[in-house]
């Protein structure tokens, strides 16, 4: 028996979803692309939506929104004639894709917890697979960019290997050279992640040009405050971090040891894990030139997977709002 105190019509998120906001909340919110251009018109330009800040007759004025035969996405100033575009300075600014759809492809982004492919997008939106890599491309780098806000607290850091895409192939076979090219270029491919993260909190990560030297330990001093205890495996590159913090343990995987108390590095590789996960599953390989972006939206999820004051996607359509 259907529960009668269900509206089929009208269905609402059910409050053990692990969804902050429902595909049904979305149809219901952004109908077609009118509604997109007008919730930006009244978030950037006109509280009221009727009056705005005039450039050209610097002083607040009534605007309109005529039907133009160009089909113009602007407002109008009623005393001037100066136009104003809501999607100009934003990510949005010169794309002939609806408005709906680059809303969509944003809730697409923040629903996901292993991502989701541009071939994927391409074939849910209708559209050519080089507009969705642009939309997925511009979403990770201007609005899920990391900020500069130093991690606290206890901090773990670690680093590993991503296999990245390599510009060349050689087929296996017996001949030692072409054995030791295919490789070499192998490691070639493989690119390091770094990344620090505070118990309970935010992570921060990023692409090194290698796992070894000084400038893992010179990254933890730009990325965390002095007064923070850090944890971190045996590798090399960490020597010394205690003489910049106020504490620094250490876990022994070669020995075996992977938890004493409360040493250890499960949170950061728990993030490593799901980001390789994703990357395997969704994208196969990833190069080191786009890599940077793919951390930038994992990172953002995992910084914004507590539900706060607003929803993930709410976050990203106000960072849109704000322009660049």
């Amino acid at each position: 028996m259907p529960n009668a105190n269900v509206d089929r019509k009208n269905p609402k998120r059910c409050a053990s979803s692990g969804s902050d906001y429902s595909l049904m909340e979305f149809m219901r919110e952004w109908p077609d692309d009118d509604a997109c251009l007008t919730w930006l018109w009244v978030n950037r330009f006109a509280e009221d939506g009727k009056h705005a800040e005039c450039p050209k007759c610097e002083q607040v004025r009534e605007f309109k929104r005529y039907k133009t035969a160009q089909r113009r996405q602007s407002w109008t100033c009623s005393a001037c004639g100066h136009h104003i575009q809501p999607t100009a300075g934003t990510i949005f600014e010169g794309s002939s894709t609806s408005l709906q759809l680059w809303f969509y492809a944003i809730h697409v982004m923040t629903s996901t917890r292993c991502g989701v492919s541009a071939k994927a997008l391409e074939r849910e939106l209708g559209v050519t697979y080089k507009t969705a890599w642009r939309m997925f491309n511009l979403i990770r780098n201007e609005l899920m960019a990391q900020d500069d806000e130093p991690l606290a607290g206890e901090v773990e850091i670690d680093e590993t290997s991503v296999d990245g895409k390599p510009r060349k192939h050689y087929r296996l076979s017996q001949d030692p050279e072409a054995l030791s090219k295919a490789h070499k270029l192998r490691e070639r491919s493989r690119a390091t992640v770094y990344a620090a993260v505070e118990r309970g909190g935010r992570i921060k990560a990023t692409v090194m040009e290698s796992r070894r030297g000084p400038a893992l330990k010179q990254q933890a001093i730009q990325w965390i405050v002095p007064n923070a205890v850090v944890y971190t495996d045996e590798w090399p590159a960490y020597n010394g971090l205690s003489l910049h913090f106020s504490a620094h343990s250490r876990v022994r995987h070669s020995s075996g040891e992977y938890v004493i108390g409360g040493t250890h590095t499960n949170t950061i590789e728990g993030f490593f894990g799901n980001l390789k996960t994703g990357i395997r599953g969704n994208y196969k390989k990833v190069s080191h030139k786009w890599l940077q972006g793919y951390l930038n939206e994992y990172t953002f999820r995992y910084n914004h997977r507590h539900r706060g004051e607003r929803s993930m996607f709410e976050t990203l359509l106000l960072r849109a709002a704000a322009g660049h």
